[in-house]
């Protein structure tokens, strides 16, 4: 005896069809999709299966449709802005199920920062040198909103000085849902002054080009948050 399987329905299994076709590569960005007709000639379904189908795509920034004479279905441009945007809604909401903590979400971010900052003393250049000094702050002086927009943008900066784009792409995201209100509203009084020295250390550690001292000091960073925020 078989159980019986639920089938998606059919505007969903097109989708998935075509999602894989440009996840793929086989339709390249900018590429036009088949017209609705001929979609619906080439799968068997209505004309309105086929446009709920290209409403889910577009709703995932997958292709965009124009109207008009030259208009249509074309599949989307990567965009990473969206892509970051998509990663920061879903790493938020992972922080506050059942399935997923706060500690998960830190454990990742070792995971990726600690090598980066690793990459970034041998990658970087000048330009993220001044970007990374422009990042630090003064816990003696500046307010709680400067100190976290600091603290971010040191972040940000250390992940373009890997070179890789796919650093800043996802560890931006994944730093902000680390500190959601109810991390930093019982931050210590002390907190600030160990992350701007431990900043300072990691930067000393990238001027030299210091590949060991920068991942050793960025791993004691990230386990000091993980101690604080936990």
């Amino acid at each position: 005896m078989t159980g019986s399987t639920v089938r998606p329905p059919a505007y969903q299994q097109l989708a998935d069809e075509l999602r894989a076709e440009i996840t793929s590569g086989r339709l390249q960005p900018g590429e036009r999709l088949p017209p609705e007709p001929e979609l619906c000639v080439k799968i068997g379904v209505s004309r309105s299966t086929v446009r709920e189908a290209l409403r889910l795509l577009a709703s995932q920034h997958l292709i965009v449709t124009t109207r008009g004479v030259t208009g249509g279905s074309f599949v989307a441009h990567p965009d990473a802005g969206q892509l970051a945007d998509g990663l920061s809604t879903g790493f938020a909401l992972l922080a506050h199920s059942a399935d997923v903590g706060l500690a998960d979400l830190l454990e990742l971010r070792r995971a990726l920062e600690v090598p980066a900052a690793g990459l970034a003393a041998v990658r970087r250049a000048d330009n993220h040198l001044t970007e990374l000094r422009g990042a630090l702050f003064d816990p003696a002086i500046d307010d709680f909103d400067t100190m976290m927009a600091a603290h971010a943008a040191f972040h940000r900066a250390m992940a373009k000085a890997t070179g890789n784009p796919l650093f800043e792409l996802v560890s931006l995201p994944l730093y902000e849902a680390t500190y959601g209100e109810e991390v930093t509203s019982g931050l210590p009084a002390d907190y600030w002054n160990r992350i701007d020295a431990d900043h300072r250390a990691i930067l000393d550690c990238v001027v030299a080009r210091d590949a060991d001292g920068a991942t050793r000091t960025a791993a004691a960073h990230l386990e000091f948050i993980a101690e604080t925020v936990r």
